[in-house]
């Protein structure tokens, strides 16, 4: 069965695919998204498309795509968007860009990447393998006082304090290795669980972050979207908690309509400046068959802004 990404038909409307387009798939994973919009361009339309991730690059579902004269793939993260498209010779000539966030399902199903508490592996959690610290590594080091912050912040993690104490105290002992070791740890300290949600989710999901600085590059790949887009171009960006689905709307409405300096008053004409985009519709999610056939699309969060 082939694998069809999230929000698959959804992201495709959205990007109002022109035939003869350019358009950026910023998560290329196994190459759904990608796929589907191949699927829509014309001898003339070219896809770039990329990945944090060099397994992504270097996989099977890749090599397919290797061999369309219309597609680039590249390896490279979300900050670096607006110089890979530069170095391609696109600027200013993208009709689309798709962003879907978060840790994509290989990296979950994969045990060696360390993503997933429900398999055993080592604790890396890195998007990039061949950049930064794993998991473990910032685990041995970070005070407990700044590992709270990262687990309230980046997890929304209401025991944080427990959990870090907890971290902080095993880790004096023997170090912390494995996901399963981190999973059990906290699975005994955590006193409630949320329906539905493995008690280690949000821990998980906030070391991730912090690891892949992931937060910060959407900021950066969302500020850089408007010096690659064309008037016209859309941006169709899917996130998958809270935090991700803040920054984008904060994004597409501080870059919708007039954006001034409330300091400075009277408001003079000449001080009021145009934002660059315009937000196209509703935030959408997921419909309910999807959700049957694939649950983690139940947190999945689409929103759509144009290029004025």
């Amino acid at each position: 069965m082939e694998h069809l990404p999230i929000m698959f038909a959804e992201a495709l409307q959205q990007l109002a695919i022109k035939k003869n387009g350019v358009y950026v798939d910023c998560t290329f994973g196994r190459g759904g998204h990608s796929r589907g919009i191949l699927s829509e361009l014309n001898a003339s339309g070219q896809l770039l498309a990329f990945d944090r991730d060099l397994d992504a690059i270097n996989s099977e579902y890749a090599q397919l795509f290797l061999k369309d004269g219309r597609c680039i793939l590249k390896q490279g993260c979300f900050s670096q968007l607006q110089s890979l498209v530069a170095n391609e010779g696109l600027a200013d000539k993208v009709d689309g860009i798709l962003m879907d966030l978060g840790v994509s399902s290989p990296q979950l199903d994969n045990p060696e990447r360390g993503f997933s508490f429900l398999r055993d592996g080592p604790l890396d959690m890195r998007m990039d393998v061949h950049a930064g610290i794993s998991a473990e590594q910032w685990l041995a080091t970070i005070d407990e006082k700044s590992l709270v912050k990262v687990l309230f912040e980046y997890g929304e993690e209401r025991f944080a304090r427990r959990i870090a104490r907890a971290i902080v105290e095993i880790r004096s002992k023997s170090p912390l290795t494995t996901t399963k070791q981190l999973a059990s740890l906290i699975e005994e300290v955590v006193p409630v669980r949320e329906k539905h949600k493995h008690p280690a989710t949000r821990t998980f999901q906030a070391i991730r972050i912090k690891i892949n600085s992931e937060l910060d590059e959407l900021k950066d790949a969302l500020q850089q979207s408007a010096g690659v887009l064309k008037p016209g171009g859309r941006l169709v960006v899917i996130s998958f908690h809270s935090l991700e689905d803040r920054i984008v709307k904060r994004f597409i409405r501080d870059e919708s309509g007039a954006k001034y300096n409330p300091g400075k008053l009277p408001i003079k004409e000449v001080d009021i400046g145009k934002g660059f985009f315009k937000k196209i519709g509703k935030s959408l999610k997921a419909g309910k068959q999807e959700i049957i056939q694939n649950p983690r699309a139940r947190s999945a969060i689409m929103r759509v802004t144009e290029k004025i």
